[in-house]
């Protein structure tokens, strides 16, 4: 059972109990009525996840499970309680809901019920259970993505009773709750069949700017974060999927008994960091795309899924203080390779060349091609076309 979040509720709860041996604080009065022994009225103090926590009164502290409450319940306010034994030295409780005041009928709190949708209002469904008004939230519809209430006038759906509503003599039922165990039991049963490690296949159901939602079946839904979409850099995850695709992954971690899976498609792609030093050589120039930048320099894509980082004492002759202001992202620019780390997977780039030169600039001219022509070229020659060398290798080199 999860324990509050909340550090403040944490610690009073903790306070509360400190030095206290629950085993010896007394139930409540036996002079209660017959079935009313068990019943006491708690005050809510906080709420973390599906767990309510209450204060049933002095050093006396219990929790109840969301779902027993129709609506998400206020702090400080009370409700009447039944005591259901302990556990983690907190009071296990569930509500005491009134009975229905309905002659002739069964219903009651708890009950799995069939009912048809006979009307919707802006707030939800309105049911008959037999001849018994009633009503579902729009929040305990379970409506998939895209479906709307009017889509279920005249169903008969399934639901289970939540609360009674005696001067209304009206009940609230939940179809989501019927949902949800059915899912709950489904995504036990399947993620039996999973490991960490796992290739899985799956269709895209939801894509949010941080990740993509995937439909693994059995009732189980996995997330690849947008930092594991791809090998390349990925800012928005519709960058690379889309809704209805079927898309392949590893699994990366199972969580909450499968409640929460994470996966990387990024994982079944071959890593272009292999071989990089083989395919890319110290004082090589070679064409990029600035991807994105940092206080200190701008990040060049060379190939698919392979930067490096051009430092801001890199970029040019003169001091750059914010690289913003000399390049744009996206553009594309000649660099040199001039350190290559692959077991880091780090490669410094530099706008200059060898000699401190601006690649592509009038000054920047390639030593190793002067000192060929100087070594291949008669020495009467040399002055006459020198000139023409230098005007050649001045183009920006790819």
């Amino acid at each position: 059972m999860k324990r509050p979040n909340e550090d403040q509720l944490s610690r009073e709860i903790e306070a509360a109990l400190e030095g206290v041996n629950l085993q010896d604080i007394e139930r409540p009065s036996s002079a209660q009525g017959k079935g009313e022994r068990d019943t006491m009225r708690g005050t809510v103090v906080g709420v973390s996840g599906s767990d309510v926590f209450v204060e049933l009164g002095p050093r006396m502290q219990g929790v109840a499970n969301l779902a027993e409450f129709a609506e998400a319940p206020v702090i400080g306010q009370a409700y009447d309680f039944k005591l259901n034994g302990r556990e983690d030295d907190l009071w296990k409780l569930v509500r005491k809901k009134a009975p229905l005041v309905t002659e002739g009928s069964d219903i009651e709190v708890g009950a799995t019920v069939k009912a048809r949708v006979t009307g919707q209002n802006s707030g939800g469904l309105e049911l008959l259970i037999g001849s018994v008004r009633a009503f579902m939230p729009a929040s305990q519809v379970g409506m998939k993505p895209g479906e709307t209430l009017a889509a279920f006038l005249t169903q008969n759906l399934t639901c289970e009773v939540l609360e009674i509503d005696k001067l209304r003599k009206r009940v609230l039922v939940s179809r989501r709750v019927i949902l949800d165990r059915e899912r709950d039991a489904m995504r036990k049963e399947s993620v039996g069949r999973l490991s960490s490690g796992m290739r899985v296949s799956g269709k895209v159901t939801r894509i949010e700017p941080f990740g993509a939602f995937v439909d693994l079946g059995g009732g189980l839904e996995g997330m690849v974060h947008v930092s594991n979409l791809s090998r390349k850099r990925v800012e928005n995850a519709t960058q690379a999927v889309a809704i209805g695709d079927t898309v392949e992954a590893e699994i990366l971690e199972i969580k909450e008994n499968g409640k929460r899976i994470a996966l990387s498609m990024k994982a079944l792609e071959p890593d272009p960091w292999e071989g990089v030093g083989s395919r890319y050589a110290i004082d090589r120039i070679v064409t990029g795309r600035i991807t994105r930048f940092s206080e200190f320099g701008a990040f060049v894509e060379i190939e698919a899924g392979v930067e490096g980082l051009l430092h801001v004492s890199q970029m040019g002759k003169e001091r750059v203080r914010r690289p913003q202001d000399l390049y744009k992202a996206g553009e594309e620019l000649a660099v040199r390779i001039s350190q290559i780390d692959a077991a880091k997977q780090r490669i410094s780039l530099s706008r200059l060349d060898t000699r401190g030169a601006v690649i592509g600039s009038e000054d920047s001219v390639d030593a190793g091609e002067i000192d060929k022509a100087l070594q291949q070229a008669p020495a009467r020659a040399v002055g006459t076309n020198l000139g023409a060398l230098f005007q050649k290798l001045r183009k920006p080199q790819a």
